[in-house]
């Protein structure tokens, strides 16, 4: 089966060769010649990709948040209520 643009899908065809394409059909929904795609990389992600791209992770960290998450000590009310406050300052 061939996909054609986002609109478009050709019937079945038999297993012998060959098969055409229906060509000179543009999908009405398709892309403006010349469209550019963008990349929009949030604040957060660019960081991550900095501190792993230059090796500043802070592994002693890493590994001490590991240990407590595997003991279950990691998640406290303390640390759940700071969290839900951060993401309702970012919802408001």
């Amino acid at each position: 089966m061939q996909i054609h643009g986002t609109t478009h899908i050709h019937g079945p065809h038999g297993i012998n060769a060959p098969h055409s394409a229906h060509r000179g059909q543009a999908s009405p929904n398709a892309p403006a010649s010349g469209a550019i795609d963008r990349l929009d990389i949030s604040a957060a992600a660019d960081a991550a990709a900095q501190a792993a791209a230059t090796g500043s992770v802070r592994q002693d960290l890493v590994n001490e948040i590991r240990s407590q998450i595997a003991a279950g000590t990691y998640e406290t009310p303390a640390k759940l209520d700071a969290a839900l406050e951060r993401m309702f300052d970012e919802m408001a």
